[in-house]
C-alpha cells in the first residue's frame, strides 16, 4: 500500500509541477485562473493521500482548507475577470 501510495503521490507532484508551468506561461490570464485552481485542487488531493497513508484525521482537515481557499480564489478571480477592474 506504501509504494502505491508514493506513486499517487509522485503523479500528483508531478502533475502539479505542470500546472505550476501553466500558471507561469499561460497564453491568457483565463489559463493561468484555471491553472491556479488545479494547483489547489492537487494541493488538497495531496493532502487527503498524506492523511491517508498516515492514518490522521487532522490533515483531512487542511484538505478542507485548502479546497475552500481554492474555490473562493477562483470564483474572485472569475468576477475579476468578468467586470475589469472596476471592483
Amino acid at each position: 500500500m506504501s509504494g502505491a501510495m508514493n506513486l499517487l503521490l509522485l503523479v500528483l507532484a508531478s502533475s502539479m509541477g505542470l500546472c505550476f508551468v501553466r500558471l507561469l506561461r499561460g497564453p491568457s490570464l483565463p489559463d493561468r485562473v484555471v491553472a491556479l485552481d488545479q494547483i489547489g485542487v492537487h494541493v488538497a488531493a495531496m493532502a487527503i493521500l498524506y492523511s491517508i497513508a498516515q492514518g490522521r484525521v487532522v490533515f483531512l482537515d487542511a484538505a478542507v482548507v485548502a479546497s475552500l481557499l481554492s474555490f473562493l480564489a477562483t470564483v474572485a478571480f472569475a468576477r475579476y475577470l468578468e467586470q475589469g477592474a472596476e471592483l
